[in-house]
């Protein structure tokens, strides 16, 4: 019996341990995967969902005008007395169990009311765990801020590329916005890319995405998606590749037909060494094929090896592409 409360503590204690970490950092494909083989366990699972509850009934408090109090004198008296005071505020709504998680909880879900910022380096991905569930993946030299209300649940795509996994809650939409450009979701899984310039390109993959850019509005269905220019009059829902569109979340560039130009502009995004195309070189010509992000010597070798090319050495943070027959 003893021996099966201490290991019921253990799993309570990584139960805490793994919620504030997917609550309040950026979570890397290998901490999910050590997750989700953590949770395997059946008592793990259970300390876990025990963890969640607290969670929820966390966030159901946070109108209470004695909660948000509690919680604001909190974080004033610091770290040590912040555990003190929510420890005491957990008990007296009797939420019950994982006191020191559960002030943990409250203490995020304040400070959420701000605006959190995350972003990547070239050629890093990372997964971030959102308060309400909702997943995002941010893609190479990406940048999004999460604010969370009462009303919504909004993420605004600075710069970059990013997937959407959202939690269903009729309650409060999701909204991604990007310069002008604005997507409301409920429920449903879609990506935004916003390449500079006010291009704003939104995919979706499941559900139905409500876009807005200026007075104008589009609904889109599974399989569709949307580029947003200068001028949106001219924007149209079209069928998309929706695979190879999204495919670098699993590490991989898939090209179907791509002009040659195209193709070395979306290499580069993942990588510091830049390619470019030099005199000669057909930047029209289309190619195809499936590459590993960030691995530009196979690219290189594709294309060079297909069109007759060739490539220098890298030098000051360059890769040219040129015909045989010129000089670099």
């Amino acid at each position: 019996m003893i021996a099966e409360r201490q290991e019921d503590r253990q799993a309570e204690r990584e139960a805490a341990d793994w919620y504030a970490r997917l609550s309040r950092t950026p979570v890397e494909t290998e901490d999910l995967e050590a997750f989700y083989a953590w949770r395997r366990d059946p008592r793990n699972d259970a300390a876990y969902k025990r963890m969640e509850d607290i969670g929820r009934a966390v966030r159901e408090l946070r109108g209470d005008p004695d909660m948000a109090a509690a919680a604001r004198a909190a974080l004033d008296r610091g770290a040590t007395k912040r555990r003190r005071e929510s420890r005491r505020k957990v008990v007296a709504f009797s939420i019950g169990g994982l006191m020191t998680a559960a002030a943990c909880v409250a203490g995020v879900t304040i400070l959420l009311r701000a605006p959190r910022t995350f972003d990547t380096d070239v050629g890093q991905m990372t997964v971030v765990r959102l308060e309400d569930g909702s997943r995002l993946s941010l893609n190479t030299d990406s940048r999004v801020r999460v604010r969370f209300t009462k009303g919504e649940r909004h993420v605004e795509l600075v710069r970059g590329q990013a997937f959407f996994e959202v939690a269903h809650d009729t309650t409060r939409p999701f909204l991604v916005s990007s310069g002008s450009t604005e997507v409301r979701a409920v429920g449903t899984q879609f990506d935004v890319r916003a390449d500079g310039s006010n291009l704003v390109r939104v995919v979706l993959a499941e559900g139905r995405v409500a876009v807005r850019d200026d007075d104008r509005k589009w609904t889109l269905e599974p399989g569709q998606g949307i580029a947003l220019g200068a001028d949106p009059r001219s924007a149209h829902p079209t069928s998309v590749d929706v695979t190879a569109l999204t495919s670098w979340r699993e590490g991989r560039l898939i090209f179907e037909d791509v002009p040659l130009r195209d193709a070395v502009a979306e290499i580069n995004r993942y990588s510091k060494t830049k390619l470019v195309l030099g005199a000669g070189v057909p930047a029209s010509r289309r190619v195809s094929g499936r590459f590993e992000t960030g691995d530009v010597n196979d690219f290189i070798n594709a294309v060079t090896l297909a069109y007759g090319l060739r490539a220098s050495k890298p030098e000051n943070g360059q890769i040219i592409i040129a015909a045989k027959s010129t000089s670099s």
